[in-house]
Parts: C-alpha cells; structure tokens; sequence
C-alpha cells in the first residue's frame, strides 16, 4: 500500500490516482515481489511505495537522477531498428530495477529476485498508467 511521500525532491506534485495507479498496476503483474516504486520527471522524483518490511534508508535522489537519464538515453535511440524503447532492467545480486518512461514522466520499482520474464508484465502495467496520465 502507498505510504506518501517517502522520498520527494523538488517539484513533483501527484494526485491520488497517479500516487496509487502505477503502484496497484505493478502489485497487480508481480504481487509481494515489489520493493518499491518511485515516480519521477526531468525536475523530480517522489517515492510513492515502500513495502512495508523495507526501512527507509536507500539513497533514492541519487537513484532518481540516475533514471532520468533515460530521457536523452531514449532520444539517442531514437529511430533503432530494433523499434520503439519500452523499459530498461537493472540485474544485482539481490533483485532488480525496472524503470519505464513515458513522455516527460517515467517510474521506477525495485524487486526481489524473481524471473526474468516477469519485468514485460510489470513494465507495461506501468507504461499504460504513465501514458493515461499524460
């Protein structure tokens, strides 16, 4: 369940749907696998999920400037012959990132392990909520 504003830099502003949106859509494709969630844009980010046996502490901001650098990344992929880009995934040791941009917004979620051929599932769910928000 979203708890707030976990971490919030600079001007994010979320109404409740898009607060609650992409978190139900990501629990909805992978459950209790979920970490967290993070909202952001070129200027912002605000976490809007945390699961609950997590304790705040993981350096979100610098996370957060990290994603936004899939806005120019997408601009240099531009017209790939591999299509349009759809979400990029980050493998650790212990789980993964899956960040998703849409337009000017994008998110990104943090899980625990789990198979690889899940993150489609999970990184559509929230492309469409992104993109009904625009």
């Amino acid at each position: 369940m979203p708890i707030g504003a976990l971490s919030r830099a600079s001007d994010v502003e979320l109404d409740d749907d898009l607060r609650e949106s992409p978190v139900s859509a990501a629990r909805t494709a992978i459950g209790d696998h979920l970490r967290s969630l993070v909202y952001f844009t070129a200027n912002g980010h605000d976490q809007i999920y945390l699961r609950s046996d997590l304790e705040r502490g993981a350096d979100v901001d610098r996370s957060a400037e990290n994603e936004r650098l899939g806005f120019p990344s997408m601009a240099a992929y531009g017209d790939s012959e591999l299509g349009d880009y759809r979400f990029t995934v980050r493998a650790f040791s212990r789980g993964y990132v899956v960040r998703v941009i849409a337009g000017d917004r994008g998110a990104f979620a943090t899980t625990d392990e789990m198979p690889i051929s899940e993150f489609e599932e999970v990184a559509t769910a929230i492309e469409k909520v992104l993109e009904e928000a625009r």
